[in-house]
């Protein structure tokens, strides 16, 4: 089959192109590589800031646009697949359609429906918008954030391309919480892929001092929880540097970023997440020791009573202080996590695994 890829958010749609390759099947990507991640594409689409970026955007848009036609599957990333108001989208949304076979839909990143249901507070403890009923540290810093996304005209043009494609897939347990009941039956879990052939295992090295490798988003920072778990890893350093040492890495490219892991024997991804995400698993592929949210409802969700490899943290401080270090002082521990972690990920997110899913939801669908 032919597959158009629209858009990308930390690989997941390289990794799942790059194994239906493999496979026999055409896979054309369109994004923007991810910002600063610089990930893999064959269409650039990078919007620049202003009134003259956005014009060059769209004259870009439509020149491209011919080469979107004529493919079995349009994976969309996210119902904002273009960085355009959603008018706009939806006359490019409609296009797709009318000259593809199908059109799926990525649940990765905020929607509106995502960002409602973080808000309410009733399936999720915790989330990047709502500690209980309390604002998270990004929402308190951002208290206009959740309303723009709340408008009528972003939930209209969420609801019409919810409505619009022909199925749906989630990379995370509480994007498919917050998609189960507007999508039914056109959503289907497939998880987050990694390329295993591109990570090769490389256990813990754990040196003489442990170290703690902390990879930052700038942007991110408040929304994901980074900056707290930052503050634990530095207080544990200042307290026993002879035992341990703090790496930061910040904005660095996606390859870039996973040669920086060779040295990590713990890696601290997120803090408001239920599910470890791509650089969590990618870690783990690797055989390093992830500290990041991955709750019982995560592993319950996929089947997973025996096999939970990563440290899970909730938004208390001390508590991810206590976690964190008790890790640095518990080699043994270390050892067991980082092979556990490897089988993990072949088990669950290898990308073997993952299109094999992947290809049953739109064999199914498409029937």
């Amino acid at each position: 089959m032919k597959f158009l890829f629209i858009g990308d958010y930390s690989n997941f749609h390289v990794s799942l192109a790059t194994e239906l390759k493999r496979l026999g099947h055409e896979a054309t990507i369109v994004s923007s590589g991810s910002r600063c991640m610089d990930t893999q594409r064959d269409i650039n689409l990078v919007r620049e800031p202003g009134f003259v970026g956005g014009m060059k955007y769209m004259y870009r848009l439509f020149s491209v646009m011919s080469k979107m036609r004529g493919y079995d599957v349009v994976q969309l990333i996210n119902p904002n697949f273009f960085e355009l108001r959603p008018g706009k989208i939806r006359y490019f949304f409609n296009e797709l359609r009318r000259h593809n076979r199908s059109v799926f839909l990525s649940l990765a990143g905020s929607d509106p429906y995502y960002v409602r249901m973080c808000c309410r507070s009733e399936e999720l403890r915790y989330s990047e918008y709502r500690l209980g009923k309390e604002p998270a540290p990004f929402a308190q810093q951002n208290p206009t954030n959740e309303l723009e996304w709340q408008t009528v005209e972003m939930l209209n043009h969420c609801e019409d391309i919810y409505n619009g494609v022909d199925g749906a897939v989630s990379c995370l347990y509480e994007y498919d919480v917050a998609g189960r009941c507007y999508l039914k039956d056109k959503l289907s879990y497939i998880g987050i892929p990694i390329d295993l052939e591109s990570v090769g295992y490389m256990p813990a090295p754990l040196g003489e001092k442990i170290n703690i490798f902390v990879g930052i988003k700038s942007e991110y920072k408040a929304f994901k929880g980074t900056d707290r778990l930052l503050a634990a890893a530095q207080r544990i350093e200042a307290e026993i540097p002879d035992r341990c040492r703090v790496e930061i890495v910040e904005n660095l490219p996606y390859k870039e970023y996973m040669r920086c892991l060779e040295d990590a024997d713990i890696v601290l991804d997120q803090l408001y997440s239920y599910t470890p995400a791509t650089n969590a698993l990618g870690a783990m592929a690797m055989g390093k020791v992830v500290v990041s949210g991955a709750e019982p409802e995560f592993y319950d969700f996929i089947g997973e009573h025996a096999l939970r490899p990563v440290v899970n943290v909730t938004p208390d401080d001390e508590a991810i202080y206590q976690t964190i270090k008790g890790l640095v002082l518990d080699r043994e521990r270390l050892k067991m996590l980082s092979a556990q972690g490897r089988e993990f990920v072949e088990k669950h997110n290898s990308s073997k695994v993952v299109v094999q899913r992947y290809l049953k939801h739109i064999e199914q669908t498409l029937k």
